[in-house]
């Protein structure tokens, strides 16, 4: 710990939103910034290896490896959360996939209360963010922090599956974060010159020599200091035991949708009915905190190939991947640059729903247990998800162990309209990989497999088989404050409290429909602003 324990500005938490705040909060040379990650630093290689995240979910030392609670519409099973536990958080450890979600996403956060959180008022932070490598437009930024970028590699196979797409009626998609985006093609990457760019990378790296910020690893956050309506600082675990850090001006919460309505409750801020539960006095009650958890459930359907293709696991790929090596290593280029989640897209698995209502994300490979397990042989699989679930969570704190792992209830399937576009999106599914364009690649589906076929059948498959893809958000939701269960107020304030923010994907009020990452940078963003302009 360093020996300046007072600080103007304490972030917690050096993930996807935390080191945007911490660097952003820093260029003013004026104000000392303290940034606590309770993980390690990035130094992880494969971290930084593009294909390197298919054994990332081994490392716990860089994984907070959470488990939710048993599914009741999920055969009971408790799925497996991985979330980031390093600099870089989340960001350091996910497929890459750079997307915003659809402008109506962000004009009906407005429409909830999220006042100033339209499309119109997020589009000029998303530029800022981003450093696009087509060229600045409309759209797009450059110059920013996070490199973003074509693949370098793409595999056969992941080009099939965009042949497929186009032939079973959906439109080539070159750019999926414009306003038309229903269709499918190749994704673009949170990359710069052919390695990964976390927001560690983007945000920290260029910053870590300034004198006012702090980086702090190995730092968990215990709770948050209040005195007389006001967060003050926090307290952390520390080699020499607990110690207080202060804040002048203010605490950020930048933990994310499991660790942010944790940290919350473990200070009194929550529901008070779950904090008297646990013991723990109650210093502002918040019934929202750790309510309106959302997912995306995704379901994925696989082959096996006899013939080599795509990322196998078998001796006759050994050559390919040893060449790959030395193409990686002397000019980043090859199939080591593929973020493995190589091509996807958005479609309609419900033809009345007014948006695409299911995401694809096609991989070359079979996977297992998000990659935990390895899989011999050849093969590809197409993951789909419920971009708009009706389903609600929760986050609670457990009673017999407050400090431990929290109770995480995501509900899924309990809606049953997410029950109906899950079975339509696996149906479509299908139809891609069932399409001519595989014809050659002597493929057989093992998942589902053949004998399932109705749409029951194909829901026990689904309440068997699927799992996260790891989007969770909507824990401290934002609101306006006359709402009981607003936690942040639309300028990310914690209601009831001064000098407290929370700042991450768990201010969304739902979920965009995409990859979350590039939507929490955005916020973090957009937040950085409203505090160097006195908001």
């Amino acid at each position: 710990m360093t020996e300046k324990q007072s600080f103007d500005y304490i972030v917690v938490g050096g993930g996807s939103a935390g080191a945007v705040m911490a660097a952003r909060l820093s260029e003013d040379p004026q104000c000392q910034v303290c940034l606590l990650e309770a993980g390690v630093p990035d130094r992880n290689p494969l971290i930084h290896i593009p294909f390197g995240l298919a054994l990332l979910t081994r490392f716990k030392s860089i994984n907070w490896d959470y488990y939710t609670l048993p599914q009741t519409h999920l055969d009971q099973r408790q799925l497996y959360w991985p979330r980031g536990k390093t600099l870089g958080g989340s960001s350091s450890i996910n497929a890459m996939c750079y997307i915003r979600g659809a402008t109506q996403d962000y004009d009906h956060w407005a429409e909830l209360g999220a006042t100033g959180w339209d499309w119109q008022s997020v589009l000029p932070f998303f530029k800022k963010s981003e450093d696009q490598a087509r060229g600045e437009d409309a759209f797009h930024g450059i110059g920013g922090p996070l490199g973003v970028s074509d693949l370098r590699y793409l595999s056969p196979l992941s080009q099939r599956f965009i042949e497929a797409g186009q032939s079973v009626g959906l439109a080539h998609i070159e750019d999926f974060n414009r306003e038309n985006r229903e269709g499918v093609g190749a994704y673009q990457v949170t990359q710069k010159d052919g390695q990964r760019c976390s927001s560690a990378k983007a945000y920290l790296k260029p910053a870590k020599q300034r004198s006012n910020l702090h980086v702090i690893t190995r730092a968990p956050v215990n709770r948050i200091l209040t005195e007389k309506g006001r967060a003050v600082g926090v307290e952390l675990s520390a080699a020499r035991g607990h110690q207080r850090v202060l804040a002048r001006k203010e605490v950020i919460l930048c933990a994310g949708a499991i660790n942010s309505p944790k940290l919350l409750m473990l200070s009194g801020i929550g529901p008070a009915e779950q904090l008297n539960e646990c013991g723990i006095d109650v210093v502002t009650d918040l019934p929202g905190v750790g309510q309106n958890l959302q997912d995306h459930l995704d379901a994925i359907v696989q082959y096996r190939c006899q013939r080599p293709g795509g990322y196998g696991l078998a001796l006759s790929a050994l050559p390919s991947y040893l060449r790959a090596a030395w193409q990686y290593l002397c000019s980043r280029q090859g199939l080591f640059t593929s973020n493995i989640a190589e091509a996807g897209g958005f479609a309609r698995a419900i033809a009345s729903s007014a948006l695409a209502d299911v995401q694809f994300h096609f991989l070359p490979a079979i996977l297992k247990e998000h990659g935990k397990q390895l899989v011999g042989g050849y093969g590809f699989g197409l993951h789909v998800c419920c971009l708009y679930p009706k389903s609600r969570g929760e986050i609670r704190l457990n009673p017999r162990n407050p400090t431990g792992a929290p109770l995480i209830d995501p509900r899924y399937l309990a809606d049953e309209d997410d029950r109906r576009v899950m079975i339509e999106g696996v149906k479509l599914a299908r139809r891609l990989l069932q399409d001519a364009a595989f014809d050659d690649v002597d493929g057989q589906e093992f998942m589902p497999g053949n004998d399932v076929r109705d749409d029951e059948a194909i829901l026990a498959f689904i309440r068997q088989h699927a799992e996260t893809i790891y989007h969770p958000v909507g824990t401290c939701r934002m609101g306006q404050a006359a709402d009981s269960m607003t936690v942040v107020t639309p300028d990310l304030k914690v209601k009831g409290l001064d000098g407290l923010r929370v700042v991450d994907a768990s201010v969304m009020p739902t979920l965009v429909g995409g990859n979350t990452n590039a939507p929490v940078i955005m916020i973090a963003e957009k937040a950085a602003e409203m505090i160097r302009q006195g908001d």
